[in-house]
């Protein structure tokens, strides 16, 4: 009994339709996904009856349901259009199930204008993750795909993994020839204490032009990162560097909450539904009525750009943060140093802060990390493909 009221809890965030309006309209509740008899005679007493829900916990605070966020999206006919592109996706080339084609034709069936595959990087060992040479394959394939004219637009992109210490783990060269970058936080995501500087160097990276899923949480599994928003959206104004809304149902990151800060910034944002199959792709609405809720001006939104805009945007966003690194503005003297992230492969760069006195820190070798650090990385990337090999 209980593990099929857990089911059909989890799967209620992705119901089209709320439970409610199935049962005044006099259809059975068991059209719902995972909504059997038993099921649904439990959710119509639930109905009848009316009770106070309790608060939810953290772990899954500020989530709203896929039925509420068509509602706000409909209500709202002027955030229509944001819908024409969707900035995060994934294929089967990493840990998506299906090829770009599918992506885009499926994607080009409900209205979507462009796309971006953002596929993941070499650290990501566990989604199959791409190094340089795939990737430069990818956005051949991608060109083609493009030149085929499937009235769906497909950037080149990536979600790129950065390191706690605002590091790449992709040469900057190949990074440059993409139309849209994705970086993201894949590890230490537990941490509990302020990661206010960690956002910094992150936004710092002059080779992201959006930060992914920023708080790295998961519904009732990880409640994510913790930072003063304020300062960090400000920061992000400053450099350019748009933040994300994952429109995934289980991230829903940023939250409507956290967004009003971003708002009151005016910082940028981009819509992503973060798609494995195709079928995910219509979760954007999620990300929209986030927006929406949060009081996100559309001026602000990276989705509603044209390609050629994007492009300009992009541009833009480059040539922000190489005034900075030249000028030195946020990088505290910095300098870039070529890293090694991958145990036997070159490749990727970081920003080195200098410490006091213009000294780089003696402890920090490749990705920031210290070398003791960087031998329980080598280890760890010993394990059989497949295996978990990152903390998150």
């Amino acid at each position: 009994m209980q593990r099929a009221l857990r089911r059909a809890s989890r799967t209620a965030l992705m119901w089209p339709e709320e439970a409610a309006a199935i049962q005044e309209s006099g259809r059975s509740l068991t059209e719902l996904r995972s909504v059997g008899p038993f099921t649904a005679h439990f959710i119509a007493e639930w109905l009848r009856q009316q009770p106070d829900p309790p608060a939810p916990p953290p772990l899954r605070d500020g989530f709203i349901t896929y039925a509420h966020a068509r509602t706000v999206v409909d209500a709202h006919p002027d955030w229509h259009a944001v819908a024409r592109a969707d900035h995060q996706m994934h294929t089967d080339e990493t840990d998506g199930s299906s090829t770009i084609e599918e992506m885009a034709e499926a994607a080009g069936s409900i209205g979507r204008e462009r796309i971006a595959i953002t596929d993941h990087s070499k650290t990501l060992r566990i989604t199959n993750g791409m190094d340089e040479v795939r990737l430069v394959a990818q956005g051949e394939h991608i060109a083609a795909v493009n030149e085929r004219g499937s009235g769906t637009l497909v950037l080149r992109s990536i979600e790129m993994d950065i390191t706690p210490e605002g590091a790449s783990d992709m040469d900057p060269s190949v990074l440059a020839r993409l139309d849209l970058v994705l970086g993201a936080f894949h590890s230490k995501l537990r941490l509990r204490d302020d990661q206010t500087e960690r956002y910094f160097r992150g936004l710092d990276n002059p080779d992201i032009h959006v930060l992914a899923h920023p708080r790295g949480r998961i519904y009732n599994f990880r409640a994510g990162l913790t930072c003063d928003w304020e300062r960090v959206a400000r920061h992000a104004a400053e450099t350019g560097t748009a933040l994300e809304i994952d429109a995934y149902p289980d991230r829903q990151d940023l939250d409507v909450e956290r967004l009003r800060i971003i708002a009151a910034e005016r910082t940028w944002i981009s819509i992503g539904t973060d798609a494995h199959t195709p079928t995910e792709l219509v979760f954007l609405e999620i990300g929209i009525a986030a927006a929406i809720l949060a009081g996100v001006s559309r001026d602000r939104i990276l989705n509603l750009l044209s390609a050629h805009e994007l492009a300009e945007r992009v541009g833009l966003i480059r040539a922000t943060k190489k005034r900075e690194i030249r000028g030195g503005l946020d990088m505290a003297g910095g300098k870039r140093e070529r890293i090694d992230t991958t145990p036997g492969k070159t490749g990727g760069s970081r920003f080195v802060r200098r410490e006091a006195g213009g000294r780089f820190g003696v402890g920090q070798t490749s990705a920031g990390r210290s070398v003791a650090q960087d031998k329980r990385v080598k280890a760890k990337n010993t394990a059989p493909k497949g295996m978990k090999d990152r903390g998150d």
